[in-house]
């Protein structure tokens, strides 16, 4: 019932993750894994001396790549690995993103809408709130950053932990589950969220996604080697699929 495939993984560098590139390799080719592809937190050029506490910053991303360059190469016989980011739509800081980034050979990148607005004036999208405009802005900066045409697809799409009326919840969501539908993007049911006892996956949301008719992917979002072979939210996302019936995207880079 899950896939042989894994877009969302981690590594140490964006210092909440733990073990080697190569681990990571081992344990997922011990885990059957076909694919592996690589989305750690992508750095920003953040104004003003800001250091991110999340993620890589720009002078490891020389190693990242060359690092799993080398892999890839290694390994070749035994699993294709793809190198991404996941990263967050932030409208005016995009251009000096795609700058800083242009000239690495990058295969993707997955959307991963952690904050409303730049990481260090925003809070965490997963932290409780009632406000109604906070969870129109997330379905709106999403929809609007899946519209660039620069995400494979969106990782933990209902990670924003809106605790207000269900009617609300279900207004704003069905929007963005009608658009990922439309635009043949599979929703991504988090391993790490059920493993972890997160508010994500979330029943409600995977009830809207059925409805509209939506795909979905499973993201391990891997921060452990060990996470690959022993997750403990594997069943419970095995569980899900089953329960609301959701079909499995086939692999989005091969």
């Amino acid at each position: 019932m899950l896939p042989d495939y894994n877009y969302h993984t981690h590594t140490r560098r964006c210092k909440h993750a733990f073990g080697e590139d190569r681990e990571y390799i081992e344990a997922a080719i011990k885990a059957g894994l076909k694919i592996l592809g690589f989305s750690d937190h992508c750095p920003w050029v953040f104004p003003e001396g800001f250091v991110s506490g999340m993620r890589m910053s720009p002078a490891e991303v020389d190693d990242y790549f060359h690092s799993l360059e080398s892999l890839r190469k290694e390994y070749e016989k035994d699993i294709k690995i793809f190198i991404g980011f996941e990263s967050e739509y932030i409208p005016d800081f995009m251009e000096a993103q795609d700058k800083f980034l242009q000239d690495y050979p990058l295969d993707y990148m997955i959307l991963g809408q952690h904050f409303l607005n730049h990481e260090y004036d925003s809070p965490y999208a997963g932290t409780q709130t009632a406000d109604e405009a906070a969870l129109k802005r997330y379905v709106d900066l999403v929809i609007e950053g899946l519209s660039s045409g620069r995400y494979l697809y969106l990782a933990h799409p209902d990670l924003m932990n809106y605790i207000g009326p269900s009617e609300i919840y279900e207004k704003h969501m069905t929007r963005l589950c009608k658009y990922l539908k439309e635009n043949e993007i599979p929703a991504e049911i988090n391993m790490l969220g059920a493993g972890d006892g997160r508010n994500y996956p979330s029943e409600p949301f995977l009830s809207i996604a059925k409805k509209a008719g939506c795909t979905c992917i499973v993201g391990i979002d891997a921060h452990t080697p060990a996470s690959l072979t022993h997750n403990r939210g594997r069943q419970l996302v095995k569980d899900l699929i089953q329960k609301y019936s959701l079909p499995l995207a086939p692999p989005l880079l091969s």
